[in-house]
């Protein structure tokens, strides 16, 4: 059972630019380009809209008008993009470059008269995360068999951002505090194997990707001014390490089944500023009478994140194909933080793919996201002080979603 190239293309329709994940996580680092047959390059790009609101709690001092207890839409639309070039050098040896987005952040809560996640009387500005990533994998695979890889390489990133703290969630301390990320440039690796059945259009690949540490230079104010209250040094923030598993098999005439496990060690994630610390272990000590004076994080998870993809795909005719599939997230805990407040997903996509000629393909795909129910926090929770919990729960944000698009461009030669 021998399946047309154009059906094992549909592998990727969804599964590599579709994604609306947990955390930071963005791309999915998808290694299925490197896994095509012969010399193949391909581009994507996605578009993400998300609604994401929550209801605020009415608590002491975190309302400023208790009619309007509604947090606002806080998910911004946004793009990422990607690009791979696989060459076969010789039957045994081919080389890649992955070029992708693999960790993002783009929210920005609303003005509202509640000034919860937002300053009405000084900045007039509402809270905000903007998080980029670049990465560029280099990646080189042997193969000691006919159907076995092995494959690895170097993985060259770079990460930057800024964090803008505004309203009553942050309390006098924090509201008006920016932190802005200068660009960082770091090394990884990356590492794996695969097995194929051409016969079947079997294909099964294990990756395992490292964490990449950055020192990165922070720059801390406070209503526009240096916030200095301790020594200045380099932020440490290291992206996590993860391990990516994909399978597909042909299950029928011109029909292929293919699914997609991740893992990304999110709980071993923290950003913790130099000044940001030094005032959390400063307001630590003060709340609990001396007895916790390890401060809090500025964002950080409490589980990793685990997600699964299952799909279909199916030639209809020489040029026409299509496919489908259903996704989950974990998640990465709950309550979960005000920069970040969603707790894993539920999805479904449906891709098509045209192909002119037999060899180029273009493919779009969309698909919607029923994100998870999540109570945010402000960042205290989870530190031992106890009272704590009630008071860092701040809002509940439910039933929201998510719809992202996807074009992809794939030529081999």
């Amino acid at each position: 059972m021998k399946l047309n190239p154009m059906v094992i293309g549909l592998c990727g329709i969804c599964i590599s630019t579709l994604n609306h994940a947990a955390a930071l996580d963005q791309s999915g680092q998808s290694i299925l380009p490197f896994l095509e047959n012969g010399n193949y390059v391909e581009v994507n790009a996605t578009a993400v809209d998300a609604d994401i609101s929550g209801k605020i709690r009415n608590h002491p001092g975190l309302v400023n008008d208790p009619q309007n207890l509604n947090s606002g839409n806080m998910g911004n639309s946004f793009q990422y993009y990607s690009a791979a070039l696989k060459l076969q050098l010789t039957d045994r040896i081919s080389f890649g470059l992955l070029y992708d987005q693999p960790f993002g952040a783009d929210i920005r809560y609303p003005m509202q008269s509640n000034n919860t996640f937002s300053d009405n009387e000084f900045t007039q500005q509402g809270t905000s995360v903007n998080v980029d990533t670049e990465s560029i994998s280099m990646i080189l695979g042997v193969s000691p068999f006919s159907n076995v890889q092995l494959y690895g390489g170097a993985v060259y990133q770079s990460v930057k951002g800024d964090v803008a703290l505004r309203g009553n969630s942050y309390s006098e301390a924090f509201n008006g505090y920016d932190a802005k990320f200068k660009q960082d440039h770091a090394v990884g690796w990356l590492a794996g194997l695969s097995y194929q059945i051409p016969e079947i259009a079997l294909k099964a690949a294990l990756t395992y990707r490292s964490k990449i540490d950055h020192d990165m230079q922070v720059t801390e104010t406070m209503f526009g001014q240096p916030l200095e209250v301790t020594t200045p040094s380099k932020t440490k923030i290291s992206t996590p390490q993860s391990v990516n598993v994909d399978f597909q098999t042909g299950v029928y005439k011109d029909t292929l089944l293919y699914t997609n496990l991740r893992w990304v060690n999110w709980k071993d994630f923290h950003i913790r500023p130099t000044q940001f610390g030094a005032v959390t272990e400063y307001l630590t000590g003060v709340i609990s009478d001396g007895a916790y004076t390890g401060g809090f994080d500025l964002d950080s998870y409490q589980k990793d994140q685990w997600t699964v993809n299952v799909g279909l795909g199916h030639q209809f005719t020489e040029k026409w194909s299509a496919s489908t599939e259903v996704s989950w997230d974990s998640g990465t805990g709950d309550p979960a933080s005000t920069l970040n407040p969603t707790k894993g997903s539920w999805g479904i996509g449906l891709g098509a793919q045209f192909n002119p000629a037999p060899n180029y393909f273009i493919a779009a795909g969309v698909k919607y996201f029923w994100l998870g129910d999540v109570v945010a926090e402000d960042g205290t929770y989870y530190i031992p002080v106890p009272g704590i919990k009630p008071i860092a729960e701040q809002a509940d944000f439910k039933d929201n979603s998510a719809i992202a698009y996807g074009l992809k461009i794939g030529y081999r030669f």
